[in-house]
């Protein structure tokens, strides 16, 4: 059988995602988003801030072992999973972009980036944006903005992507941060969001998504994503102690519990399951000093203890469980 040529391939694709006869209208979205790879990882990702309501809903496209999508100005949301589905072919990003460009008759009030899972990027901000508006392309990432108040946005973002440590979802944030400080969007902010996925994908999209955190209406997105994004750490870091606990392996799970403990002390349901696995583990005095300051701060935790042993969280030894029963704050 002879193998379709990559441009017929791309042919055919691109027609069966032509558009109907009738679309509803494109919503608004000008804003400021990042796509991007962590070389070291191969994970992608996808970053936006906006002030829109909802906005990581129709901008924030990604897929594990396929790539990300960012579109927004008018935004035409076809781009997102069509963009994806055209990657997910093996087609070039600039290849993919410029066939979903060329069949859209208001390109240029759209503004587009995508990068694929080798890091090849491609981005394309029309003539009709609202100034300022632009991007600028990197190794392994895009920024791009529209409607900013200066047209010094996406660069700080690029230089605050490169200068960036830590991981993908850090840098990325890092990059939002920097637009912000830059002046942003004229208008204010709204909505933000942070999407990373998986290098390559496990075939369960549920566990593709390593990070999926949306601020929908919020006075300040950026900053509560940062925050959700320290949240989302801790609870990381709880659920890999579930699963410590869960294949017997108690000294593993305790550490990963005060993990997550230190990075949300203000969650007291956090250090509840830690002193529940120390008490597991025979670290009674330990423990004990963890319920008797959860129990002070909430005492619905106390009320929780009796039914722990019946599912092997504690210990169904009476005596010892009245030491953790003793430790009930007074009326």
């Amino acid at each position: 059988m002879r193998r379709t040529t990559p441009i017929l391939s791309l042919l055919f694709l691109t027609a069966i995602f032509l558009p109907g006869p009738a679309e509803a209208r494109d919503p608004f979205a000008h804003t400021f988003s990042i796509v991007a790879r962590d070389e070291t990882t191969g994970q992608i990702g996808v970053a936006v801030q906006s002030h829109w309501f909802q906005v990581g809903s129709i901008v924030a496209w990604a897929e594990a072992g396929v790539g990300a999508v960012a579109t927004q100005s008018f935004v035409k949301v076809d781009y997102g999973p069509k963009g994806l589905r055209l990657l997910s072919t093996g087609v070039d990003p600039q290849a993919a972009l410029d066939a979903l460009i060329a069949m859209d008759p208001q390109r240029e009030v759209r503004q587009v980036a995508m990068v694929d899972a080798r890091g090849r990027t491609a981005a394309w901000t029309g003539g009709k944006c609202i100034q300022p508006a632009g991007h600028q392309v990197g190794e392994g990432y895009s920024v791009q903005a529209n409607l900013m108040a200066k047209d010094t946005v996406w660069p700080a973002m690029a230089r605050a992507f490169e200068a960036a440590q830590g991981d993908l979802a850090s840098r990325m944030l890092a990059a939002l941060e920097a637009a912000q400080a830059e002046g942003g969007d004229i208008r204010g902010r709204q909505a933000a969001a942070l999407i990373v996925v998986r290098a390559e994908s496990t075939g369960n999209p549920w566990e593709d998504r390593l990070v999926d955190l949306r601020i929908d209406d919020h006075p300040q997105p950026v900053k509560e994503l940062r925050r959700l994004l320290k949240l989302h750490r801790a609870y990381e870091s709880m659920n890999a102690g579930d699963e410590a606990v869960a294949e017997g392996h108690i000294e593993e799970a305790v550490r990963l519990y005060t993990a997550a403990s230190e990075l949300a002390p203000d969650i007291v349901e956090l250090p509840f399951w830690q002193a529940v696995t120390l008490f597991l583990a025979g670290r009674d005095e330990e423990a004990l000093k963890i319920f008797k300051g959860v129990f002070e701060r909430e005492e619905r935790w106390w009320h929780l203890v009796p039914r722990l042993p019946a599912a092997g969280l504690l210990p169904d030894d009476p005596e010892r469980l009245q030491k953790i029963l003793d430790l009930k704050p007074k009326a």
